[in-house]
């Protein structure tokens, strides 16, 4: 996060794969602001900042345990809101309740509170948000707050409008980078929020993304880092060493069925050791020809880069006179969803025929304690192969020659 790392393992790095791969860049794009938004308030010195008291962990308990006291009510008020949750699993009860299964729960806006929605909304689902909003962030927050049946907050409160742009991209149902919130947590988040602008009020959310990013997206990112060629390199790797495994074989055979010396058997486990290695780095998607250069595959996304910000600066150009700029504003915190789907790199790629996605653009790999584990990958490729070679080896020197040619 602070620029301690080389490519391809930076914060921008990252933010590709949450926004193209995993598809859950809004928690990086949140952490982001959160950690700005403590340090911006905490070094306010307005005298307004007193209206923004802490969000005690008291207050904090409080509400949650209050919700919880709300939502038991409203399922013993409510039995087919608990039947609702228990559908389609062997708790599921049978007989008139099933049949009033699909009222609302008069708590949540889902009958399941622990239902969370989906990732980043993108695409058709997101037109009436982005394509059709007349109303500003502040009309958009106080609608959340109605639906949290939350009183409306004081506007006078430092950073309120900021706050509001939150909700609105953040929190609110269909949000454009709507966090991956149960009803609960969203529900208690709303009502911090309306007394209060303190970061406190964000303290259960900023450490469940927090975690989130630590504990999962984060290991992922870098597992899918270590793998340095692209799809296409990875199963071209993985046909080779089949191949050379096969061939190997037909090696080994062939050899044990003639009659030559018993030494001259071994000469098939050198294709045996490249066919095997190359098959269990290929497993981690590894190439082991790549590493052996200590290089990678250009990503996709970054392949047409400079051409298309060469495109964008010659024919595309704002009001003031400037060029247009280039690709989403994925570090802006209110910008728009994460949807890639219409970037132009999507096309071009695709109609990229097989054998230039086989022998694709390649850029040297700069992060030391990546190229140290892809090492260790390596080092236990070669391992395996070299004892399974040593093990098949020994069989077929040992086993007494065919003497048929």
């Amino acid at each position: 996060m602070d620029g301690g790392t080389c490519p391809p393992c930076t914060i921008r790095d990252f933010m590709n794969y949450l926004i193209y791969v995993e598809m859950s860049a809004e928690n990086l794009q949140f952490f982001l602001w959160h950690r700005d938004y403590v340090q911006r308030f905490q070094s306010a010195t307005t005298s307004d900042i007193a209206l923004a008291p802490e969000w005690t962990q008291e207050e904090q308990n409080e509400t949650f345990n209050k919700l919880q006291k709300e939502h038991r009510e409203g399922l013993k008020r409510d039995p087919a809101a608990t039947a609702s949750i228990f559908k389609g699993t062997d708790f599921e009860k049978s007989g008139p309740m099933s049949s009033t299964m699909d009222k609302p729960s008069p708590i949540f806006s889902s009958n399941n509170p622990f239902n969370t929605p989906p990732r980043t909304p993108n695409g058709d689902a997101m037109s009436d948000f982005t394509g059709q909003n007349t109303m500003n962030y502040r009309s958009q927050a106080q609608e959340a707050f109605a639906s949290a049946g939350t009183r409306a907050p004081f506007t006078i409160q430092p950073f309120r409008e900021e706050i509001d742009r939150v909700i609105a991209t953040y929190i609110m149902d269909d949000a454009p980078r709507q966090l991956n919130l149960s009803a609960r947590e969203r529900k208690q988040l709303l009502i911090a929020l309306s007394h209060t602008t303190h970061p406190t009020a964000f303290r259960h959310v900023a450490w469940s993304v927090e975690s989130t990013l630590r504990m999962q997206a984060h290991p992922n990112f870098i597992r899918w880092s270590i793998c340095n060629g692209n799809t296409a390199r990875v199963k071209f790797a993985n046909l080779l060493g089949a191949f050379l495994i096969v061939g190997s074989l037909a090696a080994f055979v062939l050899l044990t069925l003639s009659s030559v010396p018993r030494g001259f058997r071994a000469i098939p486990a050198a294709g045996f050791v490249l066919g095997v290695s190359t098959q269990v780095a290929a497993l981690k998607g590894m190439c082991v020809v790549l590493h052996g250069m200590h290089h990678r595959h250009v990503r996709p996304w970054e392949l047409f880069v400079d051409e298309e910000m060469l495109d964008d600066m010659s024919s595309s150009a704002g009001a003031d006179g400037k060029p247009a700029q280039h690709g989403q504003m994925s570090f802006d915190s209110f910008g728009s969803s994460n949807s890639y789907e219409d970037e132009p790199w999507v096309i071009r790629y695709q109609k990229r025929n097989i054998v230039r996605k086989v022998f694709d653009r390649e850029v040297w790999i700069q992060e030391p304690a990546l190229r140290s584990i892809q090492d260790t990958i390596f080092v236990q490729a070669m391992l395996v192969a070299v004892v399974s070679a040593g093990a098949l080896t020994a069989v077929f020197v040992c086993v007494p020659g065919g003497f048929f040619y």
